[in-house]
């Protein structure tokens, strides 16, 4: 077994103790390659943000669950105490699968059982929590039903997490943080759901949700916000890209003065990088050497995700 300290990791716990005090959240930033990898890093050792870097079980398929490892490994070593950087499994499905995690060196996991019925949610989520407690890892369960489609999550529609049943769920789980439905999106379809003429976000839910939980971590899932001149750049360049929207920026901002303590943000590391690939290509056919397109794309990444820090999430300067 790899203990997440062993690789310089760190348990998110006091990052969002401090983040819920101080009225701000830590990003968790997806990713899938090394340009990617960078980017994110770069991007909060600038800003002296914390980060929680996440994958998903597909993109751990993908790179190779070894090649993760290692390329955490050498990120940690690259900031060396700049930062505090945590790993998170993102949207774990088993038991099995955050078993191995927790094995592999990751400092947090979570453990979506939100599909399941009540019971059968709870009961997943305990026997993560009670694997997890003993390894000192991050448990992060869910409650409630995001809609879209990202990767092998395919939801029709939001259910939206009863505050209520929130309550009981943690005290029953022993959870560390929850993830909740207040109107965010799974893809690039966000805001379909959303009440006419009204907020994206059920922030209504949210503050009762505070109320009842006060001190508690609140995570939001799907929370990109998409921006227009990347989705332009994208289909400028041979991509067709339709009905795309993102949260508003000004929700986000909102939400993390509440009990928000941690956004993810996968769906904008996907377009913005992907924009500007398409863009240089299509303009410089000649090109084939994978630098020339992927290093700019990290840059263009980098300087999305230091704006987020500093002025969404409010997380610059927090490390």
């Amino acid at each position: 077994m790899i203990h997440y300290s062993d690789i310089g990791l760190v348990n998110p716990v006091q990052m969002f103790k401090k983040a819920y005090e101080e009225q701000y959240a830590v990003p968790a930033y997806n990713f899938v390659n090394l340009e990617q990898l960078q980017g994110i890093l770069t991007a909060c050792m600038n800003t002296r943000s914390p980060v929680i870097l996440q994958v998903s079980k597909n993109v751990r398929n993908y790179v190779g669950k070894e090649l993760v490892r290692h390329m955490v490994r050498g990120a940690v070593e690259l900031v060396g105490s700049a930062i505090p950087v945590a790993l998170n499994l993102d949207h774990g499905d088993s038991l099995e699968l955050c078993k191995d995690c927790i094995e592999d060196g990751f400092s947090s996991v979570m453990i979506d059982g939100s599909a399941l019925p009540y019971k059968q949610n709870v009961e997943l989520t305990r026997e993560v929590v009670h694997y997890a407690g003993p390894h000192g890892v991050c448990v992060e369960g869910e409650l409630g039903v995001l809609s879209g489609v990202e990767e092998y999550l395919n939801h029709g529609r939001s259910l939206y997490t009863d505050p209520d049943l929130a309550a009981d769920f943690i005290s029953k789980t022993g959870v560390d943080c929850l993830a909740v439905s207040i109107g965010t999106s799974h893809g690039i379809h966000k805001l379909k759901n959303g009440p006419a003429g009204g907020d994206a976000l059920r922030f209504d839910i949210l503050e009762e949700i505070g109320r009842k939980l006060p001190g508690f971590p609140i995570v939001l899932h799907g929370s990109s916000s998409l921006p227009r001149e990347y989705v332009a750049m994208l289909n400028r360049s041979g991509g067709d890209l339709s009905g795309v929207s993102g949260i508003p920026e000004e929700q986000l901002r909102r939400a993390v003065k509440g009990a928000v303590c941690k956004v993810n943000v996968a769906s904008d590391g996907w377009l913005i990088m992907t924009a500007v690939i398409r863009k240089i290509l299509t303009e410089n056919p000649a090109v084939f050497d994978p630098r020339k397109y992927l290093g700019p794309a990290r840059d263009e990444l980098e300087k999305i995700y230091e704006r987020k820090n500093r002025d969404l999430f409010g997380s610059a300067g927090k490390a």
